[in-house]
């Protein structure tokens, strides 16, 4: 497949320091679409053999030098040959237009990301897993539904996009009128953007924090705009989606098939996050009338909130033992 020519960064430019116990290097790879993918990929030192290997995406508007190269990093030490993408349209990958999402072609990243590592000359095809961190969590749980190669799967922190994209937060616009406005709005959107040229961004997440915000948002704008957790190039961090970004998730629900996912899964979620329903909700959709329960587990780790499980929130939140352990027994 051709690859696009991509402008990768050559310094660190990662929100958290760089290992001395890993290799560091960027990749490129290219999904069905004919879209190129940036991603980091990181190698334990010293390591001989053919490796596990694990692909890790997210959170939903962020990028690869954010949450997912920390997950990807901090695995690497513990022996897994991994990778951290950004996806189609955003960050350092490619596809016009920019700041798009689609539940199929970001499915496609994850799979794509899976061909890359299948054909990796330091990594056993039959020993890889994903990690997907907030909306890449869906994704990921969906990926595992579609991708009979993942062996194991993580879904942490997760949100289900097509939901909260058809319902809203904590489902409170279910209802045929609201997803008809929203479906209106967008249609208008797409008239204004073409007749001024370019497409309208919807805005990353609110700055100046308002001293009302619900604590979902402070909890956001603590991560992606302060020192913790910004990035130039993170959606989130800045201009945010296109408007019309999404407009696809309104009606395409991606964990229809969840329950006959037949490998390994994880999805773990914190105690106190405003999206915990996410995961309850996904976990109990995925095992109803299911054959396949035995190996899936849902992890609620107390006195932690949503972008606790980014960076760990200064807490040591993410139980990376436990990440090590599952997929230590489920990719062996």
């Amino acid at each position: 497949m051709k690859k696009e020519e991509l402008k990768l960064t050559a310094q660190w430019d990662k929100t958290f320091p760089k290992s001395e116990k890993v290799d560091h290097s960027k990749e490129t790879f290219v999904n069905r679409y004919g879209i190129t993918l940036a991603a980091d990929l990181y190698v334990p030192k010293n390591a001989g053999g053919k490796l596990p290997a694990i692909a890790v995406c997210g959170p939903f508007g962020a990028v690869k030098e954010q949450a997912a190269g920390l997950y990807a990093q901090t695995m690497a030490e513990r022996g897994f040959l991994t990778i951290a993408f950004d996806p189609s349209f955003t960050g350092e990958s490619g596809g016009n237009v920019r700041f798009m999402a689609s539940p199929d072609i970001n499915t496609e990243d994850f799979m794509a990301a899976v061909d890359f590592l299948s054909l990796h000359d330091k990594v056993d095809p039959d020993r890889i897993g994903i990690i997907g961190i907030c909306g890449w969590g869906g994704m990921a749980l969906n990926t595992a539904a579609l991708d009979t190669r993942v062996k194991a799967t993580v879904a942490s922190t997760m949100y289900d996009m097509t939901r909260v994209n058809a319902n809203g937060y904590f489902d409170t616009e279910d209802s045929e009128e609201a997803r008809y406005q929203k479906r209106a709005a967008m249609c208008a959107q797409r008239l204004a953007d073409l007749k001024a040229g370019d497409y309208a961004l919807g805005g990353g997440v609110v700055d100046p924090l308002p001293e009302d915000a619900p604590f979902f948002v402070k909890d956001y704008y603590d991560y992606y705009k302060t020192k913790r957790g910004y990035h130039a190039r993170s959606l989130n961090s800045n201009g945010g989606w296109n408007v019309i970004g999404c407009e696809s998730f309104l009606n395409q629900p991606i964990l229809q098939y969840s329950n006959e996912i037949r490998s390994a899964v994880l999805i773990m979620h914190g105690e106190k996050a405003h999206s915990c329903y996410f995961s309850k909700d996904a976990y109990a959709a995925m095992t109803k009338d299911s054959k396949y329960t035995e190996n899936k587990e849902l992890l609620i780790i107390s006195d932690v909130v949503h972008t606790d499980l980014y960076d760990g929130g200064g807490k040591d939140a993410i139980p990376f033992d436990k990440l090590e352990r599952f997929f230590a027994e489920y990719l062996k």
